[in-house]
């Protein structure tokens, strides 16, 4: 919009969870808070500089109970690429959001960290793999959490996207696993 630098962004999560604790299931479904933001590129990659971009992002308290923080939540993201080769490229992003713990119901800070590696496998399909960790800072009892995770991604056109991908968490205080799906649409 308005210019190829600037780009609205809408995220609608829908989610289905299940939680095991000694012996006892519990599943949830439903939506979590929306999500929006502002991509506003920065630079175009020059030899070892990145091309970059900053997300003033925020999620509204819109989801289900169970899935919702139940206040606004605002945060900036900093995405950075480097395309390597016509097939491969790695990229990164650090960000900060507002969060709240759910045992105590306290804001709090939470950084995070991602390293991605993406292949080009035709001109359709592409594959990436990813590393992240969540750094929360002044909250009560939530403490940090490892992630790996990989995907698919195909072109349904030049402006739709589809992915899957799954991913385990590499700590204790991580989720076990998690797999999803989802569809990517551009709207000039």
């Amino acid at each position: 919009m308005f210019a190829e630098w600037f780009e609205w962004r809408l995220a609608i999560f829908p989610v289905s969870e299940r939680v095991s604790s000694g012996g006892a299931r519990d599943t949830n479904d439903g939506v979590e808070d929306i999500y929006f933001g502002a991509k506003i590129g920065l630079t175009p990659q020059e030899g070892i500089l990145p091309e970059m971009a900053l997300i003033p992002q925020a999620t509204m308290p819109t989801g289900k109970d169970v899935f919702s923080a139940d206040e606004f939540l605002p945060g900036v993201n900093w995405i950075y690429a480097w395309n390597i080769s016509d097939e491969v490229s790695i990229a990164g992003s650090t960000q900060f959001n507002r969060s709240v713990d759910d045992a105590t119901g306290r804001a709090y800070t939470e950084w995070a960290q991602s390293g991605t590696m993406a292949l080009t496998l035709t001109d359709k399909w592409g594959a990436y793999n990813e590393f992240f960790a969540l750094f929360p800072h002044s909250a009560d009892t939530v403490k940090p959490e490892y992630y790996y995770n990989g995907g698919l991604t195909y072109l349904l056109s030049n402006d739709v996207q589809w992915d899957i991908r799954g991913g385990a968490g590499l700590n204790r205080n991580a989720a076990d696993y998690f797999f999803g799906t989802g569809v990517s649409i551009r709207i000039h």
